[in-house]
């Protein structure tokens, strides 16, 4: 159960590199725009703030690789930024989307139950 835990944060983990890499990268290019249904104006006026909420979401997954490195050791680590990870899911489908809760909030939980059944 333990490696299940492991590989399903590091999924999680990997999952917000690229939203990282997407916010901080791609926002107002065609891909970005296309993602996050954005209009040209807004993804240029917004450019900044989203490459400051890509870098959260980077450092949300610097946090789950490092409770996943240290492996069974590491379960309260995974336990908190998982907890993050579903709290942000929660949070973007009640002010922004509810599509965040299957995107982010769902694969957070899953993990997240899968720590806790290993640890």
């Amino acid at each position: 159960m333990e490696l299940i835990a492991i590989v399903a944060t590091v999924l999680v983990a990997l999952l917000h590199l690229y939203i990282m890499y997407i916010e901080m990268f791609l926002w107002d290019k065609p891909k970005g725009m296309k993602i996050f249904g954005l209009k040209p104006d807004f993804a240029k006026a917004s450019k900044v703030m989203a490459a400051n909420q890509g870098l959260y979401n980077g450092f949300l997954a610097a946090g789950l690789l490092w409770g996943a490195w240290l492996g069974a050791a590491g379960s309260q680590v995974m336990i908190f930024f998982l907890l993050c990870v579903v709290v942000a899911g929660i949070y973007g489908a009640i002010t922004s989307s509810k599509k965040i809760l299957f995107v982010q909030g769902l694969p957070g939980l899953i993990a997240l139950i899968a720590v806790l059944l290993a640890a």
